[in-house]
């Protein structure tokens, strides 16, 4: 029988992709992956559900959007609901193609999804300090006009922020050139600084997107953008109907409306871990510590690969940056006894070395 030839239906773009990999690798504890440390339960969340499943969805998720109206004061009109912010990453490459523009490292589904839709990528390395490339960037808007700009601030996986001056920079320029501009807040809850829900008013190219998944909802996938009525509009017509299910809507709206005193307890203290874990992580020797406005911390440190395999043996899963920036791994902030464990061990490992 010959053989079905399936190379030579699949799209060239698609051919030189290499999926993005979510492995589930079995550990005792867990901070790779940018989560909640906190554990929430669907019966700490909502008692009863009561929706009947044999209708579809409410396709314009209402009573959700209301509850982030309402909670963040933003207009209802101005709120689209996405599956995860990656489905609505997706739609915004969809609807206004390429090129699209970020900086690297940053959060690889831009990179992937661009690449996946077929539109060009266009690329500029952070400086020294993990800030934007101002020329570099601003050169790449003024002679390759991108349609699409990602910024993510907090950045993934650097943790810092990227300077307000050259951003507003960076919009005021892309509005000129008719370019869209994606704030990326996915970890705005953790950040000291505003962000950027008041220059939406300035600015009719500039989006915000945000999510749950960092605050202790990352099974549910909710991912929000926010932005003027009208570009909502044309990235609605490329949005796929029902795209957020009857449940994950009803237990987001629920959260939002009844346990947010408990995110918020949350999130402060996975705030003060940080600085506690930043501070113990600058004590070692042969490590340095990036400084962090997110729910994670960056570190450089010889032998990165040896370490991340050693601490793994030891049950202690982080991640392994080295493929984007030399030396570098990267571990998400814990309950208070899991980053005191992931320091002793990480101790005893480096003392291994001497």
């Amino acid at each position: 029988m010959k053989k079905f030839n399936l190379q030579s239906i699949v799209r060239d773009n698609i051919k030189k992709l290499k999926p993005y990999q979510a492995k589930e690798i079995p550990c005792r504890i867990k901070m790779d992956a940018n989560e909640s440390p906190f554990s929430v339960r669907l019966s700490e969340v909502i008692k009863e559900i009561d929706i009947p499943l044999n209708r579809y969805p409410d396709p314009e998720a209402m009573k959700l959007r209301k509850s982030i109206s309402k909670r963040f004061k933003i207009n209802l009109n101005n709120i689209m609901i996405g599956n995860g912010s990656d489905e609505l990453i997706y739609y915004l490459i969809l609807t206004f193609g390429g090129p699209v523009l970020y900086p690297i490292p940053t959060f690889a589904m831009y990179g992937i999804i661009a690449q996946s839709v077929g539109v060009q990528t266009l690329e500029s390395k952070l400086d020294k300090n993990f800030d934007i490339n101002e020329k570099e960037f601003i050169d790449l808007i003024k002679t390759k006009k991108p349609s699409l700009i990602f910024l993510s601030t907090p950045n993934n996986p650097t943790g810092n922020t990227f300077s307000s001056e050259k951003i507003l920079k960076i919009i005021e320029i892309a509005y000129k050139r008719a370019s869209i501009v994606v704030i990326d807040e996915a970890y705005h809850p953790f950040c000291s600084e505003k962000g950027f829900l008041p220059f939406l008013r300035d600015f009719d190219n500039l989006l915000i997107l945000r999510t749950l998944s960092k605050i202790g909802f990352a099974g549910l996938r909710i991912g929000y953008l926010i932005g003027h009525e009208k570009i909502l509009n044309e990235i609605s017509k490329v949005r796929l109907p029902y795209n957020v299910d009857s449940l994950t809507q009803c237990i987001a709206t629920y959260a939002l409306d009844n346990f947010y005193s408990n995110i918020k307890r949350f999130i402060k203290e996975i705030v003060k871990e940080r600085e506690i874990l930043q501070r113990e992580l600058s004590k070692l020797k042969g490590i340095k510590v990036y400084p962090s406005e997110a729910n994670f911390i960056l570190f450089k440190a010889k032998n990165s690969k040896e370490i991340y395999q050693k601490l793994m043996k030891s049950g202690i899963l982080i991640r392994d940056m080295s493929a984007n920036i030399k030396d570098a791994l990267r571990v998400t902030v814990g309950t208070k006894e899991e980053n005191a464990e992931f320091i002793k061990t990480l101790k005893n490992i480096l003392e291994g070395y001497r």
